[in-house]
């Protein structure tokens, strides 16, 4: 995260919505960076596609160990969530 940067979390409707963390684990550099390419209904089950963009050899970033996450709020139901990766097997 940004130590001593304060974080503003949006107000979240607990009854109507539930919250899922996408997160990639631990990367070298700043920058990697998480995108949600869409959400889609698949009738019995909701899919998250998303994206993780990596660093050029020739992007300004930082070494040091960083956390990309994402999260969402999706309305609430009972349909199971199945997360997809692009570009992962």
């Amino acid at each position: 995260m940004n130590p001593g940067s304060p974080i503003h979390l949006p107000r979240i409707d607990w009854r109507r919505q539930e919250i899922y963390l996408v997160a990639a684990g631990p990367r070298s550099s700043t920058g990697y960076d998480l995108r949600i390419v869409r959400v889609r209904d698949n009738g019995d089950h909701l899919t998250v596609v998303v994206r993780e963009r990596t660093p050029s050899l020739g992007d300004p970033v930082e070494a040091r160990v960083t956390y990309p996450f994402r999260l969402i709020a999706l309305p609430r139901t009972d349909k199971p969530v199945t997360l997809k990766w692009l570009g992962r097997p």
